[in-house]
């Protein structure tokens, strides 16, 4: 009926440093991305496709902690580890439909940029405010159904002997090792959905910015190029942080399994990465700035 957290720590005097920690990076990371969408909703000059996208973006990077971080706060503050049974299983399915509707809207932004800096002048024709919203829905209605055909595969197993996640949150990797039923079917369909998807989604998005990266090349001004680098740069590595994140967690066998190597990595996608994407997507951003004075 319930599941027991590991968490992160049991020793009282590193459980508070930690929660003070993950406290500020969590609020840190709700105010960054809280004030990009209402910047974004409420100055007309940045409804277009690219804003609308980012809006998208930080309403992911909002769900995405929020879905994880606060039950591990608890944890930590209250040393209350339960989880019941439905709530573990609604925590993994929003989890799972967070990060997949975000992999799949990654390539969508790489292909808004690609066009905006290679057909610059085709760009309204090619990419419309009305295309994207079809396509953002899509990758939200994508991501639900991966997440409900990952969701269903796990929580039809059977757990009969350790109620022991060792994990902060219901995880695919640390249920698959708590199972004692067999598992290597699932396994397998995990392991080529996931694997297929992830790495279509990585190839399309570097494809993008190589394309993008060599019209950068052409272009004649130092400045410009270093600026267009530098912005560019930023992006590929949050994208590169959050797909060699994702795919190490889900695309691997359950031998490979290693609970503290899983800690580490999973707070890279789902902390670190909702923090960074603010700054590097958006604050930087002269318009966005503009608009968020204004907004002040």
């Amino acid at each position: 009926s319930e599941f027991v957290l590991v968490g992160l720590s049991d020793a009282p005097e590193v459980r508070f440093l930690l929660f003070l920690l993950f406290l500020i990076i969590y609020l840190a990371s709700m105010a960054g991305n809280i004030t990009i969408l209402v910047a974004i909703s409420t100055d007309t000059r940045l409804h277009n496709p690219m804003y609308f996208l980012l809006a998208n973006l930080s309403l992911l990077d909002i769900l995405c902690p929020t879905i994880t971080v606060p039950k591990m706060l608890e944890a930590l503050l209250l040393e209350n580890k339960v989880i019941s049974f439905p709530g573990c299983m609604f925590q993994l399915f929003c989890l799972l439909d967070v990060v997949g509707t975000e992999i799949f809207l990654l390539v969508l932004m790489a292909y808004d940029r690609y066009v905006a800096i290679c057909h610059p002048l085709q760009y309204m024709n090619i990419v419309s405010l009305k295309l994207c919203a079809h396509l953002a829905i899509g990758t939200w209605v994508a991501g639900f159904l991966n997440s409900l055909l990952h969701t269903t595969l796990i929580f039809t197993l059977s757990f009969c002997d350790s109620h022991e996640i060792d994990q902060y949150y219901c995880d695919i990797p640390p249920l698959l090792a708590l199972s004692c039923s067999p598992t290597y079917s699932r396994e397998l369909v995990i392991l080529t959905i996931a694997g297929v998807l992830g790495s279509v989604a990585f190839v399309a998005t570097l494809i993008s910015y190589i394309y993008i990266l060599l019209a950068i090349l052409q272009m004649k001004s130092p400045e410009s190029r270093h600026k267009a680098f530098s912005r560019c740069g930023s992006h590929l590595t949050v994208v590169c942080l959050f797909y060699g994140t994702t795919i190490c967690t889900y695309v691997r066998p359950s031998s490979a399994y290693s609970p503290t190597r899983d800690r580490i990595v999973s707070m890279l996608y789902g902390i670190l990465t909702p923090l960074l994407n603010p700054l590097i997507y958006s604050l930087r951003n002269k318009e966005v700035k503009c608009a968020l004075s204004r907004v002040i």
